[in-house]
């Protein structure tokens, strides 16, 4: 059973305009659907949250790091994660599963912690995307268009609307009468049509880049296969090789983004133009779990699978001299042609990349070589 919570909230001028807020009509779980939201939330919090703990501590610790701007995107979508695995299950659980019944304020307070992550999360999706999009399109130019100043700035920028937006309802954006959303108390409508058609502009923006990528990696997969491709330098070959390696990656992502916003995003959009049923309502909370899902992946498509960060992390703590032999042996199996990123070296982009033929005795100059994946 559901406790009723009727709270009246002010707007206008005077205090003869009053909306009654009943909050249980938000609290639509039954007993089966709590105990599986909870288990969803109390085992993908934690993971989320240590996680992209993990990815901030390994590019925080790593002066290198910190100074090329694939990796301070990068860890601008760890923080956002991370305050996601926090302020979600926290607000989420406290709600639905307890029936907690607070005040205006401090439900807007818990609901912008919550907005403002995972807004700063799929913005730091879109810096990414677009840092990719630069990376393979503008590959000669792309330290001179991303430099670390701009990347900065970007970040800057990008958690500032954020925070912005986050607390315009705490700050008197509020519903009024017939305004006010099926899926947020307090919420209203116009304001949650904003947000939502925000993160799906956001959204196709990704959905672009990354098109536009697959296309030109598709474009050099069709190159490697004409008898022109013996012609090409060897550094022209793996560009390509890497294009499309990274193709191949980009249709698990989009994958996965869209699987776990776009059902949200849909309750949204309906919310504001019809109202929704207690089935409906029910069927969104389980959604918004799957936003909390996409953070815990996102470190696994975004930070993990880049090598010089497994590096950093490998000696960070302390494995780097441990298995050294053992990389030495793996390296130097023949001879080896490695590609040095003097660039980026993060696996993503190829600029000013110098052609080097290893023999097995150079095992220092393998080690130290930033061939990507």
């Amino acid at each position: 059973m559901t406790k009723d919570c009727n709270l009246t909230i002010e707007h206008g001028n005077g205090t003869t305009n009053k909306t009654c807020v009943i909050l249980s009509n938000y609290m639509v779980l039954n007993h089966k659907e709590k105990m599986v939201i909870s288990w969803i939330c109390y085992l993908t919090g934690p993971i989320t949250f240590l996680e992209n703990i993990l990815v901030l501590v390994v590019i925080g610790s790593s002066a290198r790091l910190r100074q090329r701007p694939s990796y301070l995107f990068i860890g601008s979508l760890a923080l956002a994660d991370v305050l996601a695995s926090c302020f979600f299950p926290i607000s989420f659980l406290a709600f639905h599963i307890s029936n907690s019944c607070d005040s205006p304020k401090t439900y807007l307070l818990k609901l912008a912690g919550v907005t403002m992550a995972f807004t700063g999360s799929v913005g730091s999706l879109l810096l990414t995307a677009m840092d990719r999009y630069i990376c393979i399109h503008q590959a000669p130019n792309y330290k001179l268009l991303l430099t670390h100043r701009r990347a900065t700035l970007a970040i800057v920028a990008l958690w500032a609307v954020a925070i912005t937006i986050s607390f315009l309802p705490l700050m008197g954006w509020r519903c009024k009468r017939n305004t006010c959303s099926r899926l947020f108390p307090f919420i209203d409508q116009i304001y949650l049509c904003s947000w939502t058609g925000l993160l799906l502009a956001v959204l196709v923006f990704i959905l672009m880049a990354y098109a536009l990528i697959m296309w030109r990696a598709h474009q050099h997969e069709a190159n490697m296969r004409t008898p022109q491709a013996r012609n090409m330098t060897l550094g022209r070959q793996v560009r390509m090789r890497l294009d499309i390696h990274l193709a191949q990656t980009l249709g698990l992502i989009l994958l996965i983004l869209v699987v776990c916003w776009l059902p949200v995003l849909s309750f949204m959009v309906v919310d504001v133009f019809q109202q929704l049923t207690r089935e409906q309502q029910r069927a969104f909370a389980f959604c918004c779990t799957l936003c909390l899902v996409n953070s815990a992946i996102n470190p696994l498509l975004y930070a993990l699978r880049c090598r010089e960060l497994r590096r950093a992390f490998m000696r960070l703590l302390g494995f780097t001299d441990r298995f050294r032999p053992w990389m030495v042996w793996l390296w130097s199996k023949g001879n080896i042609t490695c590609i040095y990123n003097q660039g980026r070296g993060d696996g993503d982009g190829q600029t000013d990349n110098k052609e080097s033929n290893i023999s097995a005795g150079s095992t220092s100059e393998v080690l130290e070589s930033k061939q990507p994946d």
